[in-house]
């Protein structure tokens, strides 16, 4: 079973990345490609469509690869918004919460 911290860890990582900017990194190029914020965004309709075509297709490995494809870019777009985990798990909680 996954680590219930590898949101947590994956967000440290992306953030770690805008911070320091290592060459070579495929995050640090979607924060400095020339097109900017637009990258990501063009980045989440590419995935949304190829999870919807997997999830079309019942194709559930290709689900997963696809679905975690959009998360790792929404985290990233939530990085460059500087939004934090913690705020979305508030909006959740404010929406659905305990």
């Amino acid at each position: 079973m996954a680590d219930d911290d590898i949101l947590d860890e994956l967000f440290s990582l992306i953030e770690e990345r805008k911070e320091e900017l290592p060459e070579g990194s495929y995050t640090t190029s979607l924060f400095t490609h020339e097109k900017g914020e637009n990258a990501v965004l063009e980045k989440l309709g590419e995935e949304t469509t190829e999870l919807i075509l997997a999830a079309k297709d019942d194709d559930e490995a290709e689900l997963k690869a696809e679905g975690a494809d959009l998360v790792y870019h929404f985290l990233v777009l939530l990085s460059m918004k500087d939004v934090t985990l913690d705020e979305l798990r508030e909006e959740l909680d404010e929406r659905f919460g305990h």
